[in-house]
């Protein structure tokens, strides 16, 4: 019997999904054993009326989505994407901008833009990390979250449509030749 090759990086991936499901629906439970749809003698008390005091630290246990953040967290997490984008997103896989695939060295300006790349990189802080999802993550994250956010990030339609020479007020760069980001803070 003949299969596909493709089937058996498709199977990889779905044991690393389920494994990473698995450790989070423990982490979610509190690491019991319990059967699904059975309620632990813990959830069976709070249910009864008995207010579970929550730890506010163990509320968030990822990092939280940049739109949901307000000042200073927001400062802080935009900063630590600029710096992500900067340093291995933009030399990494932009090409030279055209038409076809626009980029805006000002990208932290556009709201939309801020939501897709720090999904992106929600996504490689994961998926980059043998421990957590395999080996095969980091062709997971490409196919996933870099390319579809990319394809729509820099569409024709995209929020960088008006950030060409001559119809945008802001001089572009080549995304090769990219400054710090803190160079165009401070000016």
């Amino acid at each position: 019997m003949d299969v596909p090759v493709g089937m058996f990086e498709d199977i990889e991936d779905l044991k690393t999904q389920l494994a990473s499901l698995t450790a989070l629906v423990k982490t979610l439970t509190g690491g019991e054993d319990d059967e699904p749809g059975e309620a632990s003698a813990d959830e069976g008390e709070t249910a009864g009326g008995e207010a579970a005091e929550e730890d506010p630290e163990e509320e968030w246990q990822y990092p939280p989505f940049i739109l949901l953040l307000d000042p200073p967290e927001y400062d802080d997490e935009l900063r630590a994407l600029i710096e992500w984008v900067e340093g291995v997103l933009v030399p990494g896989y932009l090409a030279e901008p055209s038409a076809d695939a626009k980029w805006c060295h000002l990208w932290w300006e556009h709201p939309v833009a801020i939501a897709r790349l720090h999904a992106v990189w929600l996504a490689w802080q994961e998926l980059t990390d043998p421990a957590s999802c395999g080996y095969t993550g980091p062709s997971v994250w490409h196919r996933d979250h870099l390319d579809p956010a990319m394809r729509e990030l820099r569409a024709s339609t995209g929020p960088f449509a008006g950030c060409t020479k001559g119809e945008h007020q802001i001089e572009h760069r080549m995304p090769s030749l990219v400054p710090s980001a803190w160079t165009h803070a401070e000016d």
